[in-house]
């Protein structure tokens, strides 16, 4: 078989792009210097790709910032408030992904939401009464080009009409259907430029067919690619689905001229019964998705030939072995792994090794399973890979429905609280985390090289969280955060004291932009070793007569944002972090801490991508694990959540549901649109709504802050609010987070007055 991958990591193998990207914010690299870095690292990937033996190779999923943005520049999906600034077209692309804050103007960055079901974060294109689609760029030809002279013809890859509109935001009373028509031109020219240039195929990727769809919605998508394919002429167009199955599309998709069609065989294992329904025709190419994209456990090659020899008994067309989503979901390669035990890489496959396994998985299918690739697969599989903790998962199972359930009642709860507090009205804080300047983070690379000693270690950030408690008391932050200068990660820190979990040096994951993380990997059964937040929090609590925060990471976060074991259900493994972290939240509460956030920052992030599915197979144990953790701390402890970039008013009961106490949203680059969706549901938890976005440099006025906070009190009972920023600090750096909160703090302050002037 043909082998090929939807897509590959562009970061780097060393995260080159993002410290390259970064050098260019600051102005320590020209223009120039960025695109050939940029130039330098596709090289190195097509010669990768190209090497571990892949037939099709991809272009164009590089990206200096995030593919849906890409695609948007390049068909002038550009706001006008962005092109009024004048800026080249490096910088106005940037401006739209960070916002934008100088001599030119003052703009907010694009909304930013999690692209479906994963932890990657993608830039949501606006279309309003401005909006002139056509092509303007030249990127995706650029690239091929670039290939080209690498001696690869490489298979370009866009991101399709019908996503760009069903992820879009409409202002101005558009809608999508008064768009079809110029994207149908647009899209049309870019696979004829294609073909003039000598591109065999192009790949369109359409994930939103995975989503459940309407008559009309399939309608939009047939009106599209009827227009598209009817102009592509010698090219072949590979419509690319992923993160789910076609269920009510895979007919309208044969029944158009595409030539090939990309389905996902592992999160959309329901593909295979689609094709028993729906025959796929023997003239089109049939792009398997078999190794799992999104996951870094080597492949069991007895189960993807099995998943093979179903999908051949559906069809005749020929098959293309391939990934089930772009690899840039998972880390680089294995390779700069050297602290990972031998008898532990064996089970693992990240991005190269992948490639690899493509490979191995076609040369087996040439031969038989006397190969000794597939020989050593399955004996690898024979073998357990860990210990199960048989108590632990006892307990769990004898676990009853008021294990789930805190008392009294939240309203009640939250009168004691607010006796015992007295709190002022708009209560200030903030999300957690402050910036990990240089100097925290050397500090924290000096203790790993045994360079200084752990007393050291400890000592300056004692001094860094008492230097910032100092600023918090200065301004007038009502509720105080110790800042996590202990942590590296909000997942990994708390791996680090688990039982159950293995770490990795290198295996960085893109996140957003020039953001990326390191999920640890949930290796065998989870449980709490020793106390975790505890000596931070109890420390900065002493330093303070304020109200100390306790920070955790909820169940759910720390399941979604690690690599997840695949030979248990991801309930049970989501019920043994939860009993791990309930035993945490005694301990910060036997030890005085008053109010407990447990962010559950990545909660939407893994809602299934069916609403038939949502709570079946997600919600009505994702919920209860939350509930687990907090449900045996008094009425007098106040517990917080935080939740962030993905679109909420749709699970808004759910997340009512969590019976926590106070609740804090990302809604600034969501125009507060979530405020409607409380309104509506009579939303009991009270609410911290961002009022400013974290993820931009640029630093919000006093009167911008103000506008928020009166847009919130207008939809949410000033006594239901708190005020605070969009989520964690610690990506920013300290001049703009110190300006931004002495902002928030003065706004709310004056916010305040008028209440009381008003009374």
């Amino acid at each position: 078989m043909t082998t090929t991958i939807v897509g590959y990591p562009r970061i780097g193998e060393k995260r080159e792009l993002k410290f390259a990207t970064q050098k260019y914010f600051k102005k320590a690299i020209s223009a120039d210097e960025l695109q050939a870095k940029g130039k330098e690292l596709r090289a190195k990937h097509w010669a990768t790709i190209k090497n571990a033996g892949i037939d099709e190779i991809p272009s164009n999923d590089f990206s200096f910032f995030d593919q849906t943005l890409d695609a948007a520049t390049l068909l002038n999906i550009v706001p006008k408030r962005y092109k009024d600034l004048g800026l080249s077209p490096l910088d106005e692309y940037f401006a739209l992904a960070r916002g934008y804050q100088g001599p030119a103007g003052d703009v907010k960055a694009l909304a930013m939401k999690k692209w479906f079901n994963t932890n990657y974060h993608y830039l949501v294109p606006e279309f309003d009464k401005d909006t002139d689609i056509k092509l303007v760029g030249a990127k995706i030809f650029d690239q091929f080009v670039e290939a080209q002279s690498e001696g690869i013809t490489t298979r370009p890859v866009i991101v399709g009409p019908y996503t760009l509109l069903r992820l879009g935001r409409f202002l101005d009373g558009r809608q999508p259907a008064e768009f079809t028509a110029a994207l149908i031109t647009a899209y049309t020219e870019i696979a004829q430029r294609l073909s003039e240039l000598g591109a065999k195929w192009l790949q369109i990727d359409e994930p939103a067919l995975v989503y459940d769809q309407s008559a009309s919605e399939l309608g939009l998508f047939t009106e599209l690619y009827a227009g598209i394919l009817a102009g592509k002429g010698d090219l072949k167009i590979l419509v690319q689905t992923y993160f789910g199955d076609v269920r009510d599309s895979l007919e309208t998709l044969v029944g158009l001229n595409f030539d090939g069609i990309g389905l996902d065989f592992v999160e959309g294992r329901t593909n295979l019964e689609v094709l028993d329904q729906v025959k796929f025709p023997a003239d089109k190419t049939l792009f398997a998705g078999v190794i799992n994209g999104k996951n870094i456990w080597k492949a069991h090659y007895a189960k993807v030939l099995s998943t093979l020899t179903g999908i051949k008994k559906h069809t005749d067309a020929p098959i293309v072995l391939s990934t089930s989503c772009s690899l840039q979901h998972v880390p680089y390669t294995l390779r700069n792994e050297t602290k990972l035990a031998a008898d532990e890489k064996q089970y693992l496959a990240f991005a190269e090794e992948k490639l690899t396994e493509l490979h191995e998985l076609d040369q087996i299918d040439k031969t038989d399973l006397n190969n000794p690739l597939y020989t050593e697969n399955v004996a690898l599989f024979s073998k357990p890979r860990y210990e199960e903790d048989k108590a632990l998962n006892a307990k769990i199972a004898a676990l009853k429905p008021e294990d789930y359930t805190r008392l009294p009642e939240r309203k009640e709860r939250l009168r004691i609280q607010a006796e015992k507090f007295n709190l002022p009205i708009l209560p200030t804080t903030t999300i957690g985390s402050f910036p990990q300047s240089p100097a925290v983070r050397k500090n924290r690379s000096q203790l790993r090289k045994g360079e200084i000693t752990k007393e050291q270690y400890d000592a300056f950030n004692e001094a860094e969280t008492r230097r910032w408690i100092k600023f918090q008391e200065e301004i007038g932050l009502d509720v105080l955060v110790h800042g996590e200068f202990e942590r590296n990660d909000m997942v990994e820190y708390f791996g680090e004291h688990l039982n159950g979990f293995r770490f990795t040096q290198n295996a960085w994951v893109q996140s957003y932009g020039t953001r990326a993380v390191k999920p640890p990997i949930i290796w065998g059964d989870v449980s709490r070793r020793e106390p975790i937040t505890v000596a931070a929090s109890v420390y900065a609590q002493s330093q303070t007569d304020h109200i100390m925060k306790g920070m955790l990471t909820g169940p759910v976060t720390i399941l979604n944002w690690s690599f997840p074991r695949e030979d248990i259900s991801r309930e049970l493994s989501t019920k043994q972090i939860a009993l791990a972290l309930q035993d945490e939240v005694l301990d910060l509460e036997k030890h005085g801490i008053k109010i407990i956030q447990i962010d559950e920052a990545a909660l939407r992030e893994k809602l299934p991508l069916r609403k038939s599915d949502w709570f079946s197979k997600y919600l009505d144990w994702a919920v209860p694990a939350f509930r687990l953790v907090a449900s045996k701390v008094q009425p007098e402890t106040q517990i917080h959540t935080h939740m962030c970039y993905s679109e909420f008013g749709d699970i808004i009961k759910a997340i009512d549901d969590l019976d926590a106490d106070v609740i804090s949203f990302e809604a600034s680059r969501g125009e507060l649109t979530l405020l409607d969706d409380l309104q509506a549901s009579h939303f009991e938890t009270h609410v911290g709504p961002g009022v400013y976005d974290i993820h931009s440099p640029r630093v919000p006025s006093i009167d911008e802050i103000k506008d928020v906070i009166h847009k919130i009190l207008a939809k949410v009972p000033a006594d239901h609010v708190w005020v605070n920023p969009d989520c964690g600090l610690k990506t920013r750096e300290e001049p703009e987070t110190k300006a931004s909160l002495i902002n928030l703090t003065e706004a709310t302050r004056q916010v305040r007055q008028e209440l009381a002037d008003e009374n």
